[in-house]
């Protein structure tokens, strides 16, 4: 009788560690439920094993909820030359100059920049290069709430800035040129997550969020 009282004592405070930690999973690990395909194409994406990965000539994928401060974790590999990227914040209908990029790609060993892993898309370049080898899991911690970003691959901090110093449109705050028409600090602070596909196999697992 002690024994089981202990238990449902452990079981309880189990749950409760559970709840306040806050976070939901954003992808079951069995179907793309709460996700869309933009643009529509009759390709999805494929999960097995729970990992979620790119099905050759497929589109992007988005959450079908918006979100706006949160943080997110979750676990990604690459392939070689591998080019994707995780979208926050983001319009499905305009990603390239609807939101915002966190740069997932096949970098390894280079000296990094606005283009690589880790990178806020063609906005700033990652503190280090964190990406492991091709084929290697990798994970992923994004923070952002309000402008404030933060984000770690595999522990290392790669990025810790603040969008309201973009102020002006097609420029960074270091002078140089970016593609995007509208200063990141005018971006909206709401909108969809999303999961590039750039025609190269990447995979994704464990992806969950917890709202700020």
């Amino acid at each position: 009788m002690k024994f089981k009282a202990t238990l449902c004592a452990l079981l309880l405070c189990s749950s409760a560690a559970f709840a306040e930690d806050g976070f939901v999973d954003l992808f079951n690990g069995k179907n793309l439920d709460g996700w869309f395909v933009e643009p529509a194409n009759p390709a999805v994406w494929t999960v097995k094993k729970g990992e979620l990965a790119r099905f050759p000539q497929s589109s992007y994928l988005w959450t079908k909820e918006k979100y706006g401060d949160f943080i997110l974790e979750m676990e990604f590999k690459v392939s070689p030359d591998c080019n994707s990227g995780l979208f926050f914040r983001t319009d499905p209908k305009n990603p390239v100059q609807g939101g915002f990029e966190i740069q997932i790609m096949d970098s390894f060993g280079k000296t990094p920049d606005k283009h690589d892993c880790g990178a806020l898309y063609d906005a700033k370049e990652p503190a280090v290069n964190a990406v492991k080898k091709v084929g290697e899991w990798n994970t992923l911690r994004l923070e952002v709430k309000g402008p404030k970003l933060v984000c770690h691959i595999n522990g290392q901090k790669v990025q810790d800035l603040s969008l309201d110093d973009w102020t002006t449109a097609e420029k960074n705050p270091d002078g140089t040129p970016n593609k995007y028409k509208t200063a990141l600090k005018d971006q909206p602070r709401t909108g969809h997550i999303g999961f590039q596909d750039h025609g190269h196999d990447v995979w994704f697992r464990n992806i969950k969020i917890k709202k700020q």
